[in-house]
């Protein structure tokens, strides 16, 4: 075949330059294929992978005992009745004198500092300030060591033992007595002693209340038995009433199981105070923590038909069966979490450490590199063809690798069907930001061997370790501001937004691990992308992040040629 001038298109200008892009690759696959150091890098990758799906496959064979998310089933007081029960009967869980059933105090009516009637008398449970001219005095009314009960302290024949105040003015008595009673003795010549009282006592009297003072009184009920409840009942007790099921049938899950009204599917107000301690726990007034309101309920808010939050009240839907969610919520953490942690972070520093940082140098160190440059060849083109046989090496380990755990994890992962199909994207987009980023950092890394031959071993150490801090801090948060020039941040932010592509609902799975207590981890590894430029489109902020990569590669490449013109070959 012939091209326009008559020349064989083996003789041609694009055949030369591809036969000498063919050598330079083709020779550096075989130095890296050659080399220890490439094996055991991969090696242990390969390694460390196999450990997390060992992890995996543990967690997955392994059955959890049901997680009390409210913590209603423990009993905090010691007095037999878990907190649930405690709550729908409205006594306290700190305290284990008062329990369902027990004898309650029911207030009836007081004097105020300032009624006009200040006397009183009957048999009665009182509180606060008055001389009491007593009848009869309940000597074992007693509370805790915090409370104000009177210590009356009788003796051998029951005669309360108190300070003698018969002689003392009233301010003095007003002063000196605060939680306490003090002996008048008999002011009226009537045998009935008369004590001026500051705190709680039962007894049989009449109260007179000093002017300015202040005192109630009432009754204790009946202690009845009431049964305790087993603790498990409140255990997985006010699960998740309403359920989105947006395009979850495709992992298993059936829309049958949704039984919300169909007008509310997709947002609005949800949740049902299964255990009534929502309403228990506000005196029958219900609660509304969302503000929306509706007392008692869950909000979900789906503007585009997507759950992007979950406002609940408190005590409402709060202790999901975990089993249901934790399967779906658990694994996506799992596919999340291994690429961005393991491939992105660990692989994608670690590979191009040792694999690109001589891929010049060396060359140069050891003489060979009069006989790579003895063709016509541009300086430029050879680091570039250097850089491509490193990629062709590195880049397909890791997305091999990627795939063949994307494979075993889909099998293992919860669901009907064999094979997750959905997750094949998100590992497909793992090892494509994995590839974007052994890219970055062998450009960068391979041009810090060159500025520095005898150093820049030390340089990409250092540039590593500001590297893994920037990714760690990405994955906590990112909008941070700093991480968004590290190479690591992009290519999370990459993973992020294949996620969302392949798994439209993940916002959703997120808010609810978030809203109800799940725990599994997704909302800590995985958050929408934040490169959108306003679009809040996952496609764009794939695209921009590709972008970004790509430049990154490619100044750095610029730069590692400008050094490496100036540089004469010795």
């Amino acid at each position: 075949m012939m091209d326009k001038k008559g020349l064989d298109l083996s003789d041609t200008v694009w055949t030369r330059l591809d036969r000498k892009a063919g050598a330079i690759v083709e020779l550096t696959m075989r130095q890296l294929r050659h080399r220890i150091s490439t094996w055991v890098v991969l090696g242990v990758g390969a390694l460390l992978m196999a450990l997390l799906l060992s992890f995996y496959v543990d967690s997955v064979r392994e059955s959890f005992e049901p997680i009390d998310n409210d913590g209603d089933s423990e009993d905090n007081d010691g007095d037999g009745y878990p907190m649930g029960q405690e709550r729908k009967y409205g006594t306290p869980d700190w305290d284990p004198n008062v329990f369902p059933g027990a004898s309650i105090f029911i207030p009836e009516s007081d004097i105020d500092w300032n009624d006009a009637e200040r006397s009183f008398s009957a048999n009665k449970s009182w509180e606060g300030r008055a001389f009491f001219e007593a009848r009869w005095i309940d000597l074992e009314y007693s509370g805790e060591w915090w409370d104000t009960h009177i210590e009356w302290n009788p003796d051998a024949s029951g005669v309360p033992d108190l300070t003698d105040c018969s002689e003392w003015e009233l301010e003095e008595i007003y002063e000196t007595i605060w939680r306490d009673a003090c002996d008048l003795g008999d002011q009226d010549g009537n045998g009935l002693t008369t004590y001026y009282v500051s705190g709680k006592w039962g007894g049989d009297g009449e109260v007179i209340v000093p002017d300015g003072m202040y005192l109630s009184w009432g009754y204790w009920t009946e202690e009845v038995y009431v049964e305790p409840e087993p603790p498990e009942m409140y255990i997985n007790e006010d699960g998740i009433d309403c359920f989105n099921g947006l395009s979850l049938r495709g992992e298993g899950w059936e829309e049958s199981r949704v039984d919300c009204p169909s007008e509310v599917k997709l947002g609005g107000s949800h949740g049902f105070d299964d255990d009534g301690d929502c309403l228990a726990m506000n005196d029958g007034l219900g609660d509304d923590d969302n503000g929306n309101g509706i007392r008692c309920d869950v909000q979900w808010v789906a503007p585009n038909g997507v759950v992007t939050d979950i406002r609940s009240d408190d005590l409402v839907d709060e202790d999901p069966d975990e089993q249901e969610y934790i399967g779906e919520l658990g694994h996506r953490t799992f596919v999340i979490a291994v690429g961005k942690m393991a491939f992105v972070i660990l692989l994608g520093l670690f590979i191009p450490l040792f694999l690109s940082l001589g891929l010049v140098r060396d060359e140069t160190e050891n003489g060979t590199l009069h006989l790579l440059l003895s063709k016509p060849i541009h300086r430029a083109e050879f680091i570039v063809y250097r850089l491509m046989g490193y990629l062709a090496i590195a880049g397909t380990y890791v997305i091999a690798l990627s795939l063949v755990v994307g494979l075993i994890a889909s099998l293992l992962g919860p669901g009907d069907q064999i094979i997750r199909l959905s997750d094949l994207p998100v590992w497909l987009g793992i090892g494509f930001a994995t590839t974007l980023v052994l890219a970055a950092y062998g450009s960068i890394f391979n041009a810090m061997g060159l500025i520095s031959p005898k150093y820049g071993v030390y340089l990409c150490i250092v540039f590593g370790i500001w590297e893994f801090m920037m990714g760690s801090f990405s994955i906590v948060n990112p909008n941070w501001t700093v991480a968004s020039i590290s190479i690591s941040h992009w290519a999370l932010q990459m993973i992020d937004a294949m996620v969302l592509l392949a798994w439209p609902d993940t916002i959703q799975w997120a808010e609810m691990d978030n809203a109800f207590g799940i725990d599994s981890g997704l909302s800590v590894f995985w958050q929408p992308p934040v490169h959108t430029l306003g679009t809040a489109s996952a496609g764009v902020a794939l695209l921009n992040s590709v972008l970004v990569l790509l430049i990154v590669s490619v100044a750095w490449i610029f730069i590692a040629k400008s050094v490496f013109s100036r540089r004469e070959i010795m």
